[in-house]
């Protein structure tokens, strides 16, 4: 679908798309459609239950007196209230309703929404940048997919007073994303087709955006003693991969971000073999590796005014005759050693290397990693929130603030000195579970936190958050790249003010 900006004048086809904010009060351009069609939309709001609130609609069809197929009326919500994500949502949602409609153009008029803080170049902006997160579809393997359920809306023309600032302020918007639907469509691959060598070699692609990408090999990593990561991969026939992508757009000579992800490509459990049921989705736990491959190309693309560093582990984890066995003890890049319990607890001993990988060799000012690390942090949390572990008060404070501007929530999980012992063992430094089935999401993390040297850390366990059932106006069901949005804004944050 093309996004267009243009000023606001009537169009003569397809559908016009207006707004009313709470208590059914008509915007400009609505009030003036109202008096083209001789007071049609103030008769069906008095008629109907339409009251001007978020995702409520009034349609149209073959009105008189204006040369379009369709006017939607579309609801904004109280006007003091209306901020980015509520016009991000409107735009989402004029694509879920147009998208299979038969119409193959539609406008959407954003006026000044008065008493709103939104100046009306960003609430056009973001509007557009709703319509396009809310318009990606992975639909690359379907074949036999009947005609009225096949897209039509081939463009969405966007009017507003002032579309040359409109245009500008959405330029980074897009490029945002296009860093989600490229997590999107990573998450959303099967495994046969995304593998660690498959996956390097897209992420090697990127560097067309400007980003250095450097893989490193089962020879490279073994020099290095990353135990831990190869473990793990050591059962399956496909390699794996170590990727790291920078972006230098900060000062010369300023220490990184650094941003690390796990990325098992797929994880049957290993030799602790996961029940068949639900199988089929464990090609997402490479989401946090999805999620920093998204991001790079995100902070490439805007041009972002940051030294980025990330770093994706790639293994698939397998049964085989040669995979590690519960009761193996692995010695990991830092030369702790850990022992291997659970073979299905594998993405923290791929993260072990990786972080400490990370930090011995760029010395980054703060590392965020995320994982679909565990079960456990669903039970605790439901798929509304992320987990969030850090050993910095100040940098989980603005991760929270980040998240939550974006949709993206954080809820933090403890991870002090009290859980120590669960994961300690008796024949090496530490085990790769916890004690029994408590505080399963704070073990994982308290390992992962043995692996970054007291340098300014956070885990993000995005196991509930990576893949959606429903859809929301901005995430259709399947990969959400949850994690894109909230950490380019922290980027935004904490750099480039």
């Amino acid at each position: 679908m093309k996004i267009v900006f243009a000023e606001i004048a009537l169009p003569r086809s397809g559908t016009l798309v207006v707004t009313a904010t709470a208590d059914r009060t008509l915007t400009r351009t609505a009030a003036g459609v109202d008096k083209r069609v001789d007071g049609a939309l103030t008769r069906a709001m008095g008629r109907g239950r339409f009251k001007g609130g978020a995702g409520e609609f009034i349609e149209l069809r073959e009105p008189k007196g204006i040369g379009v197929n369709r006017v939607l009326l579309a609801g904004l919500g109280t006007a003091e209230e209306v901020d980015a994500r509520d016009l991000q949502d409107l735009g989402g949602r004029v694509v879920a309703r147009l998208a299979t409609s038969g119409e193959t153009e539609a406008a959407l008029c954003v006026d000044v929404i008065k008493g709103s803080k939104l100046g009306t170049a960003e609430a056009a902006a973001n509007a557009a940048f709703g319509a396009r997160l809310g318009g990606y579809r992975f639909d690359r393997y379907r074949t036999k997919e009947k005609p009225e359920d096949r897209p039509t809306l081939k463009t969405l023309k966007v009017l507003v007073k002032g579309a040359t600032a409109a245009r500008s302020a959405h330029r980074s918007l897009d490029k945002v994303a296009d860093g989600v639907f490229i997590t999107r469509d990573l998450v959303s691959e099967p495994a046969n087709v995304l593998y660690p060598i498959s996956f390097a070699k897209r992420a090697r692609e990127l560097a067309r955006l400007g980003l250095k990408v450097e893989v490193l090999n089962r020879a490279r990593m073994e020099k290095l003693g990353m135990g831990a990561l190869l473990g793990v991969a050591q059962g399956s026939v496909n390699e794996p991969q170590l990727v790291v992508m920078r972006w230098n757009g900060g000062r010369a000579g300023q220490n990184p971000a650094a941003f690390i992800g796990k990325g098992v490509t797929f994880d049957t459990g290993g030799i602790s073999i996961k029940p068949s049921g639900g199988m089929e989705d464990m090609k997402w736990d490479m989401g946090g590796a999805g999620v920093v491959t998204g991001l790079l190309a995100a902070l490439a693309g805007r041009k972002a005014k940051v030294n980025a560093v990330g770093i994706i582990g790639l293994v698939e984890n397998m049964p085989s005759g040669a995979a590690q066995r519960p009761g193996d003890v692995v010695r990991t890049m830092s030369g702790q050693t850990i022992e291997v319990i659970n073979t299905d607890a594998e993405g923290r001993l791929v993260l072990a290397d990786v972080l400490w990988y990370t930090q011995n060799r760029f010395k980054p000012e703060a590392m965020i990693d995320l994982a679909t690390l565990t079960g456990a942090i669903i039970v605790a949390l439901g798929h509304q929130h992320a987990g969030l572990f850090s050993n910095d008060d100040d940098l989980a404070d603005q991760l929270t603030a980040a998240g939550k501007s974006e949709g993206e929530r954080l809820w933090r999980m403890p991870v002090d000195s009290s859980y120590d012992d669960d994961i300690k063992s008796r024949i090496a430094d530490m085990h790769n579970v916890g004690a029994g089935r408590s505080a399963g999401a704070t073990a994982g993390a308290k390992l992962l936190e043995q692996f970054v040297n007291k340098r300014p850390w956070a885990h993000l366990d995005i196991a509930g958050v990576t893949w959606s059932k429903k859809d929301t106006p901005t995430v259709p069901k399947g990969g959400t790249a949850f994690g894109v949005r909230l950490l380019d804004r922290w980027v935004a944050n904490r750099y480039e003010r």
